[in-house]
């Protein structure tokens, strides 16, 4: 396929004379403009990576005496034989404080088979210091939501953790998450989440990928400049007090960003107040390993997002209630980085193979992917290097980021198609985190 003479022109016009306003006013015309929404974006993420490495050269390697109490609160649904492990993973932690386990099964009486495991783990963790397990049937399902509050009933523990029954975590996880309270402006810490099951397919292996520079790697930039995005669901580590400044947890969907943003609402009026994130404290969870298990859990992640920011809390856009620096990140990060920036790239792939001809929207489509390929590529291998407590397993999934851009476009366009769905028919109450029951009782 030749070069499209427009395209060549551009090219040339560049490498002749880079700096010339003709140069730059012909290569605007090829250069999709939502590169400048994300750009500044990774840049950020670079810079607090940077930030944060610098900062753990000159930390002290000193832990003090401070292990307050921990209640872990284990959300299980269907996991089964699974969920052993992660309280397995729990009760086997290196940390000499109390650390209490509950399972909350939610829909107990249709998942006999979960809460006969959680079960089943009772003498072994009674056998260990300073373990407890306290298995709690919730025999009417009522959601993630509705297990996590009842949860709180039975903890005791000054800090509190919401984790997922299928995610299992690293023996000092409670260490390294618990030690950040010992400064009282810490509030909330968001854990690290990896694949557990990265080898099953091609669609677990690129989640891998994505996880590592979404979670590990873009959550510690946007930490180290204040900012943390969203405390994870699967595994959110919470000072008690706050959960019930805050009420606990709201009915509804996305509990995690829910619950991240009215934390937020406190920053305007606490000044220090903070969420961080710790890429140490890590987690492994299994994701969906089919692309249609995938496609749907995201159509209800990226649904959500609409759902929150434009009817749940539009009010948090404010500086007022979440300070400058966050109102900025809100924006940015959040509303056109996640909700308006896929509708932007679909406008702009359609208007490119509309109004122009098809070798040439081509040739603009390939440009774009191996720009793309460049900067994942890079921006990768620069986190394993900076980051990776595991190295050789993040090097291994290289040869499959030549897939990233195609992965990351696909799951821009059913971002796009998620949002539409929950702005014109509230796809927020499709969602298989609550019975029908539960949501329908949601004033939103």
């Amino acid at each position: 396929m030749n070069v499209p003479e427009p395209l060549f022109r551009a090219v040339s016009l560049f490498l002749d004379a880079p700096l010339s306003p003709e140069t730059w006013q012909v290569l605007l015309k090829f250069i999709p403009f939502v590169l400048f929404l994300e750009m500044p974006v990774y840049i950020m993420i670079i810079l607090g990576v940077l930030k944060h490495c610098l900062e753990r050269m000159y930390q002290l390697p000193w832990r003090s005496d401070y292990y307050p109490s921990v209640s872990c609160l284990v959300t299980c649904y269907s996991e089964g034989d699974a969920v052993k492990h992660t309280i397995r993973s729990l009760a086997r932690q290196i940390y000499p404080g109390r650390i209490q386990i509950i399972p909350i099964v939610d829909g107990a009486a249709l998942n006999g088979e979960t809460f006969r495991a959680a079960k089943s783990m009772e003498s072994a963790v009674a056998r260990l210091s300073n373990r407890s397990l306290q298995v709690v049937p919730k025999w009417q399902r009522g959601g993630r939501v509705s297990a996590l509050n009842t949860g709180m009933n039975f903890a005791d523990g000054e800090i509190v953790m919401a984790l997922d029954g299928d995610t299992s975590f690293d023996n000092d996880m409670v260490e390294r998450a618990t030690r950040h309270f010992e400064d009282r402006s810490v509030g909330c810490v968001s854990g690290c989440l990896r694949v557990r099951n990265a080898r099953s397919g091609l669609v677990t292996r690129l989640q891998a990928i994505e996880y590592f520079l979404s979670i590990q790697a873009a959550k510690t930039g946007l930490s180290a400049l204040g900012v943390v995005n969203n405390i994870s669901g699967a595994f959110g580590v919470f000072r008690r007090s706050v959960l019930d400044l805050i009420g606990g947890w709201d009915a509804g969907t996305a509990e995690d960003l829910d619950l991240t943003l009215r934390v937020k609402n406190y920053f305007g009026r606490y000044d220090g107040f903070r969420i961080i994130f710790d890429p140490e404290a890590m987690g492994f969870t299994d994701v969906p390993d089919t692309f249609r298990d995938f496609f749907k859990q995201r159509l209800r992640w990226d649904g959500d997002l609409s759902f929150l920011y434009f009817r749940k809390h539009w009010r948090s856009f404010s500086p007022k209630l979440v300070g400058w620096k966050n109102f900025l990140a809100l924006l940015w990060t959040g509303l056109l980085f996640q909700v308006v920036m896929p509708l932007l790239i679909v406008c702009y792939t359609a208007y490119l193979f509309v109004a122009y001809p098809l070798s040439f929207a081509v040739w603009i489509t390939v440009l774009v992917y191996l720009f793309y390929l460049a900067v994942t590529a890079v921006m990768f291998l620069l986190f394993v290097l900076l980051l990776s407590e595991r190295p050789k397993e993040d090097l291994a999934t290289m040869p499959w980021i030549v897939l990233s851009p195609l992965f990351a476009f696909a799951c821009r366009v059913y971002g796009a198609f998620a949002t539409l769905w929950e702005l014109l028919g509230r796809g927020h109450r499709d969602t298989n985190m609550a019975p029908w029951w539960v949501t329908k009782k949601s004033k939103f």
